[in-house]
C-alpha cells in the first residue's frame, strides 16, 4: 500500500515563498513519476507540474512555469514543490500523487495519477 504524505503548507503573504513535500512509502519511489496538482475554492483540481522518476525532466503549467520549482529525493523517498513569488490565486489544496505505472512520464490529467496525498493548504494572502 502506498501512502503519501503532504506537508508544508500554511499562510503566506504575497510574493513570499513556500515549500511543499510530499513523503512516499514503499521501496519503488525512484520508478515513478511524481505530480503536484491543487484545488482552489469552487475550481476543478488543475495539474501544477510534474517530475519524472529520475529528476531528469520536469513539466509545469502556465500559470507557474517561472515560479514555483518540483525537485526529488529518490534516496529519501520525497519529492518537494518551491514555491516563489506567490500570488493570492495560488491559495488552494495542493496535492502530490503518483503516477499508476511504473517508469511512465509526467502527465498533466490526474487520469494518470493512481496514488494521493491527504492535501496540504496554502492560503496566500494579498
Amino acid at each position: 500500500q502506498v501512502q503519501l504524505v503532504e506537508s508544508g503548507g500554511g499562510l503566506v503573504q504575497a510574493g513570499g515563498s513556500l515549500r511543499l513535500s510530499c513523503a512516499a512509502s514503499g521501496r519503488t519511489f525512484n520508478n515513478y513519476a511524481m505530480g503536484w496538482f491543487r484545488r482552489a475554492p469552487g475550481k476543478e483540481r488543475e495539474f501544477v507540474g510534474g517530475i519524472s522518476s529520475s529528476g531528469g525532466f520536469t513539466l509545469y503549467a502556465d500559470s507557474v512555469k517561472g515560479r514555483f520549482t518540483i525537485s526529488r529525493d529518490n534516496a529519501k523517498n520525497t519529492v518537494y514543490l518551491q514555491m516563489n513569488s506567490l500570488k493570492p490565486e495560488d491559495t488552494a489544496v495542493y496535492y502530490c500523487a503518483r503516477r499508476s505505472a511504473p517508469i511512465s512520464g509526467v502527465v498533466a490529467s490526474s487520469n494518470g495519477y493512481g496514488y494521493w496525498g491527504q492535501g496540504t493548504q496554502v492560503t496566500v494572502s494579498s
